[in-house]
């Protein structure tokens, strides 16, 4: 349960941030002037791979050379990420031309899957102590539903060729890099240097830029140069406002609960139209939801079950089907849940804990809505003749026998058995077609 209250407050911190968003520039959306002050570039990945996080790193290596830095320190620490993301970060390194350093920290940190390419990619790859390398087997997360073996194999075989290109071109031993790929082979800071795929240890920032000073670097257009970072001025450029956001909502988690609380908010709008507000909120919950599963490359057949899902639950609104509807959108709902990441790496899947609790929380909630419409079918109608019974209203006339009342801000004609004077009040007993029947009180 506290890492369910954890999730929503940061899902009600990232809607936070979706309206300072409207209102703020990007931090790193504009670049400085070319020929600017030399300066060290720092950037900070620390999660998964996914699509906005190779945008902020294309950006910033982007910006870094038309700000003239000198180098760009990108400080890693990642459990994996999407493959296709990984090879347009790789591609962003590979032919950057700005010196790009990959610093794996702070001290204990992981680049397993994904990091490893990336680490590997890099003109420097430094590693903090305790911190580790490795594990980079590809785990598809497809939208067909698996993979054969075959598939499998070939994707594994593409990936290891891959990451000995890459390791050739950096100059590091290739064998070692293929063993982390097909044999998914982790390295420890020493190990990893005595292999040959990185180059620093550094337990700081500062400890790395003294060992960079005067290190020569090859860029993509052959030229070589040499490091000069002592004393430079270092420059961290975070993720714009927009990219904080759209990390935020990456995590499957976050995008989980938001599809859950667009499901509800836009079936409290259905079964109680003009509330407006949890309409409007589980739209937009809806929308980012959805993006965030289709940046992760859910699996099409649990989005279709979630979809569906949410078109049972709002069917049981217009159709009377004595639950069966909702049991059956409900059902859908959790099974969608179930397959949206099934087969894929750990930091790519939802919590079963927090489809358990989404699933018996929408249940309660649904349960709640068809109550409250039983309710409402069961209380007596309180318009036409049997709405007016027992009503209380104001003589607007002399009642002598007949004469006009006004009941609920409405005129109408009436009599009475016994005299009534005007302004008095009286009681609707009963009616004969278009008149009242009443008595004074």
């Amino acid at each position: 349960m506290k890492g369910v209250f954890a999730r929503s407050l940061n899902l009600f911190l990232l809607f936070f941030l979706l309206f300072q968003t409207l209102f703020t520039l990007p931090a790193a959306g504009s670049p400085g002037p070319e020929g600017g002050t030399p300066a060290v570039h720092v950037l900070r990945v620390e999660g998964p791979i996914v699509p906005v996080v190779a945008d902020y790193i294309h950006d910033g290596i982007r910006r870094a050379y038309e700000e003239n830095a000198t180098c760009v320190i990108l400080e890693l620490s990642t459990p994996g990420g999407l493959y296709a993301t990984t090879q347009k970060i790789v591609e962003s390194i590979l032919n950057s031309r700005v010196p790009v350093v990959v610093y794996v920290s702070p001290a204990g940190a992981w680049a397993g899957s994904a990091g490893t390419f990336i680490t590997i990619a890099a003109h420097v790859a430094a590693m903090a102590p305790g911190s580790r390398i490795g594990a980079a087997h590809p785990v598809a997360i497809d939208n067909d539903g698996g993979l054969s073996d075959t598939q499998k194999q070939k994707m594994a075989q593409d990936a290891a060729a891959w990451v000995r290109s890459i390791a050739q071109w950096r100059g590091r031993d290739p064998a070692q890099a293929e063993l982390a790929v097909l044999e998914s082979k982790s390295f420890t800071d020493g190990e990893a240097i005595q292999a040959g795929l990185v180059d620093l240890r550094a337990a700081d920032r500062a400890e790395l830029l003294a060992l960079l000073q005067g290190r020569r670097v090859t860029l993509v257009d052959g030229r070589e140069i040499v490091l000069n970072v002592a004393g430079l001025p270092v420059r961290e450029v975070s993720m714009s406002s927009v990219q904080r956001l759209l990390f935020g909502i990456s995590d499957p988690n976050i995008a989980y609960i938001l599809m859950s609380i667009g499901t509800i908010g836009l079936l409290a709008e259905l079964y109680n139209p003009g509330a407006v507000f949890p309409g409007v909120v589980g739209g937009i919950s809806l929308v980012l939801g959805l993006y965030a599963l289709g940046s992760l490359n859910a699996h099409l057949s649990g989005l279709a079950l979630l979809l569906l899902g949410l078109g049972l639950l709002a069917a049981e609104v217009f159709v009377v089907s004595h639950g069966l509807l909702a049991a059956g959108g409900l059902v859908s709902f959790v099974l969608g849940s179930l397959m949206l990441f099934s087969g894929g790496p750990p930091a790519f899947r939802v919590s079963p804990n927090l489809i358990a609790f989404t699933a018996l929380a929408m249940a309660g909630f649904v349960a709640f809505l068809l109550g409250a419409v039983v309710k409402a079918q069961r209380r007596p109608a309180v318009i036409g003749k049997e709405g007016l019974a027992g009503a209380v209203g104001v003589a607007l006339t002399d009642l002598k026998p007949e004469g006009f009342l006004l009941i609920e801000g409405e005129r109408w004609k009436a009599e009475s058995e016994e005299p009534v004077e005007v302004g008095e009040k009286v009681q609707v007993v009963g009616m004969e077609g278009l008149k009242l029947k009443v008595r004074k009180l």
